[in-house]
């Protein structure tokens, strides 16, 4: 009769493949659970961003992997809709610190709502309208996952159980040359352009949040755009979203 003698070493190489895939099985069943009830949850993607930084352009194609609504400029016209009253208010103020929208677009202080809306008082500040926007952005928020830009989002939903807040910056080099190429206008103009709307945006920030917008302490993640370029940015984006939900 032959004599069988185990090769120790030998088993153990051709074990440790299967220890180890069974390892990763038991982890995996052990975080589906979590996993399926963070895609049952609502949550929200809140991106700040730079004039130039292509804080939009990741914003959108980010909601766009991630399976949710994107909200920019779109919060305006539902702000609208919402409350009836005339989309160009809501543009003018758009990211503007308080003063009379309806001074500032027809110098003179009276009510101007659209059809069926409730009538409006004689005078209308930013913070009004900054209001209903906020109970738009909560909303919106509350009935589902998305993903918002600017407006102060991350402030107004600084509540939420499950939210991530996200700080898009580039370098001056080349947000002059995307903003230069993107409204076919100077170098100098585009620097300029630049300026006026980092103060712009700041001011607003800074004057509803109580935050300093850009700083780092104040979101959960910053980003330089330019170290990775865009669709990299999106990728690394993409995988620390989905980590901190899953957290």
């Amino acid at each position: 009769m032959a004599r069988y003698t185990l090769d120790l070493e030998k088993f153990r190489k051709e074990l440790t493949p299967f220890l180890l895939l069974m390892l990763y099985i038991f982890y995996f069943c052990s975080l589906l659970p979590k996993v399926i009830g963070t895609m049952n949850k609502k949550y929200v993607v809140n991106i700040g961003r730079q004039l130039g930084s292509g804080g939009r352009e990741i914003g959108e194609k980010l909601a766009a992997r991630l399976g949710i609504d994107f909200y920019d400029k779109e919060l305006i016209t539902l702000a609208s809709e919402r409350s009836g009253l005339c989309r160009e208010f809501f543009e003018k103020a758009d990211e503007q610190t308080s003063s009379s929208v309806f001074t500032s677009i027809f110098g003179g202080r009276f009510s101007f709502v659209t059809e069926g809306a409730i009538p409006a008082a004689n005078y209308l500040s930013n913070d009004a309208l900054f209001k209903v926007q906020s109970d738009v952005i909560r909303q919106l928020a509350g009935e589902k996952s998305c993903l918002f830009v600017g407006r102060c989002a991350d402030y107004i939903l600084r509540e939420h159980p499950l939210c991530v807040n996200i700080f898009i910056s580039a370098s001056r080099e080349d947000r002059i040359n995307r903003i230069s190429k993107q409204y076919n206008i100077s170098r100098e103009e585009a620097a300029n352009r630049i300026d006026k709307m980092d103060k712009k945006r700041s001011s607003y920030y800074n004057y509803y949040s109580f935050k300093t917008w850009g700083a780092a302490s104040t979101y959960h993640l910053c980003v330089d755009s330019s170290k990775l370029g865009i669709e990299k940015t999106i990728d690394f984006i993409e995988m620390y979203v989905k980590a901190a939900i899953l957290q």
